[in-house]
Order: C-alpha cells, then sequence, then structure tokens
C-alpha cells in the first residue's frame, strides 16, 4: 500500500470574494495576508504521527496567484523536518499544461487545473497517479485530525472485496463538531421548508451511523474521503459543477458501475471559519442542483451507463435530484426573501438565475463531462508514465528536504484490474481489521474485473457513437447559454415599454420572479398541513 494525503487549499484577496464566478466560487478563502486553517491542520497531522506524504493544492484568485504560493511555502516550511509535503501551484500547473501540449492532450487544461472544486481534485488525482500512489486521502485546510490511527482508519476495507465480492474502491467517513455532534446543524426554520437538505441528511446518516462499518453510501464527504488507484484510474470528478464535486463524483462512479462507501468509524473534526454568505451559498446550490438533474437527465440518452433513480438515493439526496427542484427553486427563493431580511436582493436574484443561466449552464456542460470522462483512463496512462511530470510533481515540488522516499514507478501497462497488491509483512491495525472483514481471493478480485473490463470495452463503443450524437447538441447548447446571458443584460439595461407590465410595477417594485405554475403535488407537501 502507498497512501498520500491531498489538501486543497483555498487563497484569496479577501475572506469573502465579491467577484462571481459559477465555478470559480468557493464557499471560503482565507485572505492572502492570514495565515488561516492551514497551519492548524498541518500541527493535527505531524501531532498525530502522520508520516505518508502530503500533496498541497494552492487554488488562488486571479491576481494573487504569487502571493498565494509564497504564503502557502511557507507556512509548509515550518513543517520540512516532520512532513513530508509537496506544493503544488499556479506555476507547477502552468509547466504541467505544457508538457501535456507537448504529449498531444492539450485539451485537459480546463478539468484539471486549480480552478473550480471538480478540477481542481482532478489535478490531485493526476498527481497522485503520476507519483504512484495507490491510494488518496481527500481532506480540507479547515479540519483536524484527532487519532494517530488516522490513515489506518481512512485505509480500512480500501481495496479489498466484499463477501459478496463487491470491490470497496472509494469510501467516505464523516464530520464531527467541536462538540463531537455529526449530525448537520441546519435551522428547521419554516422558509426552510422546502430546502430541507440538513433534516433529509440527518435521516440518512443516523441510519449509516448504526449499520455495520461500512455500508452502501449516498453521500460523500469532500474532506474526508478515500479513493483507490483502480477508481481514480477509471472515474474522474465532474469539472463544471458549481459546488458538490463529492457527492457528483458518487454519482459518477455509479452510473460508471461503480459504488461508495461510508464507514461509521472514521471521522475528523471540522472547523470552518464563520463566513457568512447564505445567498451566494444557496445560488451555487441552485445551479448545483439543476445540473445534478440535468446530468442524470442526460445519462438516460447513453446507453452505457447504468441509470440512477433518485428515489434509489432517499432520504437523502433524492428528493434533489427529481424533476420539482425548479419549484423547490423557486418556492425557497420566495420564503427565504420574506423570512432573511439580510440578502433579499441575493435571494431573487438565486431565482431568476435559475430559470435562466443555471437551466442553459446545466444544458451545456453535463455533456462535456461525459465527452471529457471518456477518454479520461487513457490520458491518465500517458501522465502516469512520463518521466517529466514525475519529476515535476516529485522533487519539484518538494518542500524542504522532508523525509526521503522512493517514488514508486507505474508500468506503462495498467496492472490487473481491482487487483491491490498486499505488503508482505505488515503489521498495521489495517492490515489486522481487514482479515477480520473478510476472506478476499485473487479468484474473486479476477472474477470482478472480468466484469468491469467487459463494461469498459462496452462503454467505449457505446460512448463514442452516442458523443458523435450529441456534438452537434453541445455547440447548440453553448451558443444558447451566451445568447440568454446577453438577452438578461439587453432586458436590464433596456426600459420596458408604456403600458407593459413591468413599466406599470414602478421604478421600485420588485421584479415578477415567480410568474411559474407551483407544482406542490410533485413536492409531496401540501401546504395546509403543520
Amino acid at each position: 500500500m502507498n497512501p498520500v494525503i491531498v489538501i486543497p487549499t483555498y487563497v484569496g484577496a479577501k475572506r469573502k470574494s465579491a467577484s462571481y464566478n459559477v465555478v470559480a466560487t468557493y464557499d471560503h478563502t482565507t485572505p492572502v495576508t492570514h495565515q488561516g486553517e492551514l497551519p492548524r491542520c498541518l500541527t493535527s497531522l505531524r501531532d498525530n504521527g502522520v508520516s505518508i506524504p502530503i500533496i498541497l493544492l494552492v487554488v488562488a484568485e486571479t491576481g494573487v496567484e504569487r502571493e498565494a504560493s509564497t504564503k502557502i511555502r511557507d507556512i509548509a516550511t515550518a513543517f520540512d523536518e516532520t512532513l513530508d509535503i509537496r506544493v503544488i501551484d499556479s506555476r507547477i500547473v502552468a509547466e504541467f499544461h505544457a508538457l501535456a501540449e507537448d504529449l498531444g492532450i492539450s485539451t485537459i487544461k480546463e478539468g484539471i487545473s486549480l480552478v473550480g472544486y471538480g478540477a481542481t481534485r482532478n489535478l490531485g488525482l493526476v498527481v497522485a497517479a503520476c507519483l504512484g500512489f495507490s491510494e488518496l486521502i481527500f481532506i480540507d485546510d479547515d479540519e483536524v485530525v484527532t487519532t494517530p490511527d488516522f490513515v489506518d482508519q481512512a485505509l480500512y476495507g480500501l481495496g479489498k472485496l466484499t463477501k459478496k465480492g463487491i470491490p470497496v474502491l472509494v469510501k467516505s467517513g464523516y464530520y464531527i463538531d467541536q462538540n463531537g455532534h455529526w449530525k448537520s446543524q441546519q435551522s428547521r426554520a419554516w422558509y426552510n421548508r422546502f430546502w430541507e437538505q440538513g433534516v433529509l441528511f440527518n435521516k440518512w446518516i443516523t441510519k449509516a451511523m448504526t449499520s455495520p462499518r461500512l455500508s452502501r453510501s449516498n453521500v460523500l464527504y469532500g474532506g474526508l474521503m478515500a479513493i483507490h488507484r483502480e477508481a481514480f484510474r477509471r472515474v474522474s470528478f465532474d469539472p463544471w459543477i458549481p459546488r458538490g464535486e463529492d457527492l457528483d463524483y458518487l454519482l459518477n462512479i455509479r452510473m460508471y458501475g461503480g459504488g461508495a462507501w461510508f464507514d461509521n468509524q472514521w471521522s475528523i473534526l471540522h472547523m470552518p471559519p464563520n463566513v457568512r454568505n447564505g445567498a451566494q451559498r444557496f445560488k451555487q446550490d441552485v445551479y448545483r442542483w439543476i445540473y445534478e438533474h440535468r446530468k442524470l437527465e442526460f445519462s438516460k440518452s447513453q446507453i452505457d451507463l447504468l441509470q440512477i433513480p433518485p428515489h434509489s438515493l432517499d432520504p437523502y439526496p433524492g428528493p434533489f435530484l427529481e424533476n420539482s427542484i425548479m419549484t423547490r427553486v423557486f418556492i425557497t427563493a420566495l420564503l427565504r426573501t420574506i423570512g432573511l431580511s439580510g440578502d433579499r436582493k441575493g435571494y431573487f436574484h438565486a431565482a431568476r438565475i435559475a430559470r435562466r443561466e443555471a437551466k442553459a449552464y446545466a444544458e451545456m456542460f453535463c455533456s462535456k463531462y461525459f465527452e471529457f470522462q471518456l477518454g479520461w483512463a487513457q490520458v491518465l496512462g500517458t501522465l502516469e508514465v512520463d518521466s517529466k511530470l514525475k519529476a515535476l510533481f516529485g522533487e519539484a515540488s518538494r518542500v524542504g528536504p522532508g523525509p526521503v522516499r522512493p517514488v514508486v514507478e507505474v508500468e506503462a501497462e495498467n496492472q490487473h484490474p481491482w487487483y491491490v497488491e498486499q505488503v508482505p509483512g505488515s503489521t498495521s491495525r489495517y492490515e489486522a481489521e481487514s482479515d477480520a472483514y473478510g476472506n478476499y481471493s485473487a479468484e474473486s478480485f479476477d472474477t470482478a474485473s472480468s466484469a468491469w473490463d467487459a463494461q469498459d470495452t462496452y462503454s467505449a463503443q457505446a460512448t463514442q457513437a452516442t458523443h458523435a450524437t450529441h456534438a452537434t447538441q453541445t455547440t447548440q447548447d453553448t451558443q444558447g447559454f451566451q445568447q440568454v446571458q446577453t438577452n438578461r443584460k439587453d432586458t436590464e439595461s433596456t426600459p420596458p415599454a408604456e403600458g407593459t407590465k413591468e413599466a406599470n410595477r414602478g421604478a421600485h417594485s420588485k421584479p415578477d420572479l415567480f410568474d411559474f405554475e407551483l407544482d406542490l403535488e410533485a413536492l409531496g407537501i401540501a401546504l395546509d398541513k403543520d
């Protein structure tokens, strides 16, 4: 086993950015002039004796890339005698893109970068693959490791087969807060009645916490997720998902024939900064859920993908993947506009973009992901055997001398799918627990491998044919999204004609955002109850 920890860290000019970009808008960024939460995270790794390599991905707002890189490298240098740290910043990524262009795969730039949650995660997958790591553990910089056996718990069951012969290649633990709570603390206020993500999530996790240690998962925690090499070599993150790239990865894994697992004995302390950005986060969620719904609908036309009925993910996130998502958005925006006086304009705007930009965005970009994913395995196979990339992500990005660790060589041909090489003579707690977890034979791995290989061959042929059909549609969608934005700007800048509905409202009237039919039956909720 050869695991690595990957930590994305987000740096901006301010704690809360005033600019907005669908993909490059983050829940919170650390000001370039502040230390932020990263030193606390690295301290917890050091104090708990974590000895495996650590990769820091520096996501910086435009204009502060150099300052962000200097800041993160200075923080990492303070730990260079005890932790093996590599820093991947904008300079390293620029060199990576240049090398990729030399290899004839320059089209990956948008999908593997330091812009957006999904593309940043993909960069972590690429670095791990190029350096020969077999298990990747994602955590976030606002978290604290609390136990010395953190890595052993992360690797429990990973790369193994269940007693039914199902491979465990993607797993997630859970967050706890400073009070030891693992449930969502979202308010059950009346204005959240149609947007009770926290309530529905708590129903799911309450059951998962009382299930066997490893159970099928409906969610993934991006800040506590472990992915085996045989999963990240096959399935990428979606670079165009606005947020929630972790849950989206679960959907991707399922569509391509895999599954994700929940480990109810693996946890991490989550201590995010107190940043008030409710309206902006809601707007990102609007983009996210409309995108996910469109993605599942689009996948129905792909004969190579497994279908995911929303109800199969009940109680969460299933309801947010149903056809009623648009109605949920509008009602929630209206109720929060009434109930939350802090940012009424932000919630009105969220309802407007749901009807226009968010829908057009989803129609355009979800198909792009499937095209990107089509070539993922081949691209990764090309990148991970390139000696220049090994050097770039290896010694060139290392901070200080650090513990000397050999880079594992990766063969040009992929190893047998699903095969996990056992470490002879290992006495770690993980090995002892995995013996109790089940007896996994090479024969079982061969059976799982044959099934996946047959699906891979069929998927490649089917996907190529399907995407040829959708190539023209993608171009039309792109033009449509751009036209929607242009029309919106023209509408907002052009005064309404006399006698129209808009003109009669008066200069200071609120826009008519809710001229739609409420499909309350689709939501399964009646207003006369409770």
